[in-house]
C-alpha cells in the first residue's frame, strides 16, 4: 500500500509542478506579472541567443514528442510504474519549461509593435484567450487523465486503467485540434512581436504541426476507423461551420459506433 500512496502523492506533485509551470508560462510569453518574461533584458549577442532559444526549444520537443509514443512508452514502464507514466512524462514536461524559463535570451529587434491602446487590449485579450482554449479543451476530453492525475488514483483505489472513448465534444466538433490552436493563438497574438517572440512562435508552430501528424498516427492505432473518419471529416485547425452542419449528424454516428 505505501507504494500505492507514493505513486499517487508523486503524481499529485508532478500535477502541481504544471499547472504552476502553465500559470508562469502565461506571464512569461505574454511579458507581464512575471520577474523574467520572453523579452526580459539579457546580456547574449544575436547568435548566441539565437542558439540558446533553439536548444531550448529542441530540448522540450524531442522530451515532448518521443515520450508520448507508444514505443518508448512500452520500454519506458519497464523501469516504472505503468500508472506513474503520465505524471513522469508531465513532470518531465514542466522541467524542460522551467530550463526554458530560466536560461531563455531575448534577440532584439520589433517585428510589429501596436501603439494604440484598444489593440493592444485586443492583442493581450487573444493571447489570455489561447491559454484559456488550451485548458478548456484538456478539460472536455479529460484534465485529469491527460496530465495523470486518473491513473494514479485508479492505482490507488486497486483499479485498471482504461482507455478513455473516443469523444467530440464542443470545440473538438469543430476542429480536431482546439488545443493547439488555442497554443497558436496565445503564442501569436501580441502587441509587441520581438524577434525572441518570433524565434518561438515560429518554431512552435512548425513543432505543432510536425505533432499532430504523429499523434493522429497514434490515434488511429488506438481507435481504428472511427478517428480515421473523424480525420477526414473535420477539419485539422480551421474550423468551417458550413462543413459542420453538414456532417454533425455523421459525426454522431461515428462516435457511437
Amino acid at each position: 500500500m505505501t507504494k500505492r500512496w507514493t505513486v499517487f502523492a508523486y503524481g499529485v506533485l508532478s500535477y502541481a509542478l504544471f499547472f504552476v509551470t502553465y500559470l508562469y508560462a502565461i506571464g512569461f510569453i505574454g511579458n507581464m506579472y512575471v520577474p523574467k518574461s520572453m523579452d526580459s533584458a539579457g546580456g547574449a549577442s544575436f547568435w548566441q541567443a539565437f542558439l540558446i532559444d533553439s536548444l531550448l526549444l529542441g530540448i522540450f520537443a524531442i522530451q515532448h514528442s518521443v515520450m508520448a509514443r507508444p514505443v518508448f512508452k512500452r520500454v519506458w514502464t519497464r523501469l516504472i510504474p505503468e500508472a506513474a507514466e503520465r505524471s513522469t512524462y508531465v513532470l518531465l514536461s514542466s522541467l524542460a519549461l522551467v530550463a526554458l524559463f530560466a536560461f531563455w535570451q531575448p534577440i532584439g529587434g520589433l517585428i510589429w509593435s501596436a501603439s494604440d491602446p484598444i489593440a493592444r487590449e485586443i492583442l493581450n485579450s487573444l493571447c489570455l484567450l489561447g491559454f484559456g482554449l488550451v485548458l478548456i479543451s484538456t478539460f472536455l476530453i479529460n484534465h485529469f487523465d491527460l496530465f495523470g492525475l486518473r491513473q494514479v488514483w485508479l492505482y490507488l483505489t486497486r483499479r485498471s486503467y482504461t482507455h478513455l472513448e473516443f469523444r467530440t465534444p464542443l470545440f473538438y466538433k469543430y476542429v480536431r485540434h482546439p488545443l493547439y490552436v488555442g497554443w497558436m493563438i496565445a503564442f501569436w497574438a501580441t502587441p509587441e512581436m520581438t524577434g525572441a517572440h518570433l524565434l518561438f512562435a515560429t518554431l512552435a508552430t512548425v513543432y505543432m504541426l510536425l505533432a499532430i501528424r504523429w499523434e493522429e498516427r497514434d490515434l488511429i492505432i488506438l481507435h481504428g476507423h472511427k478517428y480515421e473518419r473523424y480525420r477526414q471529416q473535420v477539419p485539422k485547425l480551421i474550423p468551417s461551420l458550413t462543413r459542420y452542419r453538414l456532417i454533425d449528424e455523421q459525426m454522431r454516428r461515428i462516435v457511437s459506433e
